[in-house]
């Protein structure tokens, strides 16, 4: 996933607008060819131009307007198209729109090849003029970092498999790490995640790592339930079979610290994973049970499969006690919020307006799509049940995405700027720069802001 080197010798991918005339550098003959191949300049048509040794280029329908609003990363359908080699575009592509064709065309040349072979593109962009190569190759690395993380089975990604993850990555940059386990977590004040992990034989743990000395306090919790069986509550088989991806907030938020890290940000960086795994014996927490949190809250559980607020909750707690300047929260929560606004477009939960507004300008000039919800007041009333502080499974399935956001938001009291995400993590059906299978959220929408947000 990087760039083909400056000044390397490349064929010439020429991207033609819908209805556009064919570029005057053709040959009489390759003309002739594209309009027999009836090339239009139709959003995604490719066609190969033949040379005296074989391809000599390749037009690339850049559709109109109205359709690369429709497909984001429009570009990367060339890079799997196009026969290995380096490629240059041709066409009047500039500024965002310039970052997004390149950094689509790294996107797709990630494959989760772990058990099975997967053919990557072998199609290689010359960076075009004025965009950052650099920035661009880290993140799309901390981008695919993310997808591994949430693509590798539960087998092979629990707890302790995501804690390994996390001291590679702060090795790599310098971060220091600390990790408390287990019982551990009881006497160090992280009931909540002990109550949720403690039914599975692999332990439950609190990850936090820390890099930078300088600059304003950025705290990232990320929810790392590592699978969910619902615990008591169990799934059924059908709403099992993707709780591998149940991890996908810490992925996100592992993902994004590694864009932060390699990019130099002039921050201080402190990540929280809680990483459990939610399982069934007979040491596992049960619907009725009463806790008190780290943040001295009481939680009555009336869901055992509600159980990533709870392990955030005290992660929340953890991050606040030291006020930072801005908390965000990545979370797999609620089947709700995709019943709302479905798969591609995660909600966000913010009462500062201000950071409301750079999450919304950075994500649509990264193409990293966001929508804010509110946090509803009125709706406060639905998880407190009277007996304790909080529940953590409001009857009635209402609003399920605005309750748990609003619930998460009661961990947060010292912190003026805080943001929850409530994430999907899971690319359906493959799409232009993003295979079936995991995919990071948020990320590059946050890494675009924090500049506005905390004045670097």
């Amino acid at each position: 996933m990087r760039f083909a080197p400056q000044g390397t010798a490349a064929l010439s991918l020429f991207l033609i607008e819908a209805g556009a005339d064919l570029p005057a550098a053709l040959t009489p003959a390759q003309a002739a060819f594209a309009r027999a191949q009836g090339f239009t300049g139709a959003a995604g048509q490719l066609c190969l131009l033949p040379g005296e040794a074989g391809v000599a280029g390749a037009l690339f329908g850049y559709g109109t307007a109205q359709a690369r609003v429709r497909k984001r990363f429009l570009l990367a359908q060339a890079a799997a198209g196009l026969p290995e080699g380096a490629w240059q575009i041709v066409g009047d592509l500039r500024g965002a729109e310039a970052e997004e064709a390149a950094l689509g065309w790294l996107l797709e040349g990630y494959r989760y090849a772990r058990y099975a072979p997967a053919k990557a593109p072998c199609a290689r962009l010359v960076a075009p003029a004025g965009v950052d190569a650099a920035r661009l190759e880290a993140i799309a690395a901390g981008e695919a970092l993310t997808r591994d993380l949430i693509n590798t089975p539960p087998n092979d990604m629990g707890p302790a498999e995501l804690e390994a993850e996390a001291r590679a990555l702060a090795a790599a940059f310098g971060a220091e790490i600390t990790v408390i386990t287990g019982e551990d977590l009881l006497e160090a004040g992280y009931p909540l995640i002990h109550a949720v992990g403690r039914a599975s034989p692999r332990a439950p743990r609190l990850i936090e790592l820390r890099w930078g000395a300088e600059g304003p306090e950025v705290a990232l919790v990320g929810k790392g339930v590592c699978f969910d069986t619902g615990g008591l509550n169990l799934k059924p088989g059908s709403s099992m079979g993707l709780m591998k991806k149940d991890m996908g907030g810490a992925a996100t938020v592992l993902g994004l610290a590694r864009m932060i890290m390699a990019l130099g940000l002039g921050l201080r960086l402190r990540v929280l994973i809680p990483a459990v795994e939610n399982s069934v014996s007979g040491a596992a927490f049960r619907p009725q049970d009463i806790y008190i949190s780290r943040k001295g809250l009481s939680v009555e559980i009336n869901n055992t499969d509600a159980e990533g607020r709870l392990v955030l909750a005290d992660a929340l707690a953890a991050a606040d006690e030291e006020a930072p300047d801005l908390i965000l929260c990545l979370a797999t929560l609620t089947g709700a919020a995709r019943v709302a606004l479905g798969p591609d477009l995660p909600p966000f939960y913010t009462d500062d307006a201000a950071l409301a507004a750079a999450l919304a300008r950075g994500a649509e000039a990264v193409a990293d799509p966001l929508w804010r919800m509110p946090f509803w007041a009125p709706y406060e009333s639905l998880i407190e049940p009277g007996i304790a502080d909080l529940d953590n499974a409001p009857a009635g399935g209402m609003a399920g995405s605005i309750t748990a956001a609003l619930f998460l938001r009661r961990f947060v009291t010292e912190t003026e700027r805080f943001a929850h995400f409530d994430i999907y993590g899971w690319q359906p059906s493959a799409q232009p720069g993003r295979p079936k299978g995991g995919v990071g959220q948020g990320a590059r929408a946050i890494l675009a802001a924090l500049p506005e947000v905390l004045g670097l």
